[in-house]
């Protein structure tokens, strides 16, 4: 009888992990530097997928999603602007519903080019999507770069229903 008890008890903790890390959370690890300095290559970090089940993500969260360029990989963003926010960019500084936005945790590492992305808009961010930024601007695939695969057309908004879940503290 001791076996088949405790071979209930492991396959119920294990289906209540597998459980708890679909609809929960799970780690997840920072693969480049495009949210630096805010967060660096090889930080490990709880990413919470029940938040936003109950709401909408907000401004300055950041979030974790699926690719709308077919990239084969989830990544990891700021949200600057929402549904029905007016969103530009002028010379690497962003304005938001047309004012200038205090970004503390922005890095450029290379502030004197001119990039692609660095100056756009305005833009108005549809219902159901978002407008994202990774905090080290110069270096993140993000709103401001993104190109639909099939026509090389820009793609400034990312669709609600790509986001995975918040990032939540670092482990």
């Amino acid at each position: 009888m001791k076996p088949l008890r405790t071979t209930l008890i492991v396959v119920l903790t294990v289906a209540a992990a597998l459980a708890a890390r679909r609809w929960l959370g799970e780690p997840i690890y920072i693969a480049s530097d495009s949210m630096a300095p805010t967060l660096t290559k090889g930080h490990h970090l709880i990413l919470d997928k029940l938040t936003y089940r109950f709401r909408a993500p907000r401004r300055g969260e950041i979030l974790a999603f699926r690719s709308p360029v077919g990239e084969d990989h989830e990544s990891v963003k700021r949200v600057i602007a929402l549904p029905g926010d007016t969103v530009e960019l002028r010379q690497k500084r962003v304005y938001l519903n047309g004012e200038s936005q205090l970004e503390f945790y922005v890095h450029y590492s290379r502030p004197d080019e001119a990039l692609a992305g660095d100056t756009l808009g305005p833009l108005t961010v549809p219902e159901g999507a978002l407008f994202v930024l990774g905090d080290n601007r110069d270096n993140s695939n993000d709103s401001a770069s993104w190109k639909d695969p099939a026509t090389g057309e820009p793609l400034y908004f990312l669709p609600l229903s790509a986001v995975t879940g918040r990032v939540r503290g670092i482990y």
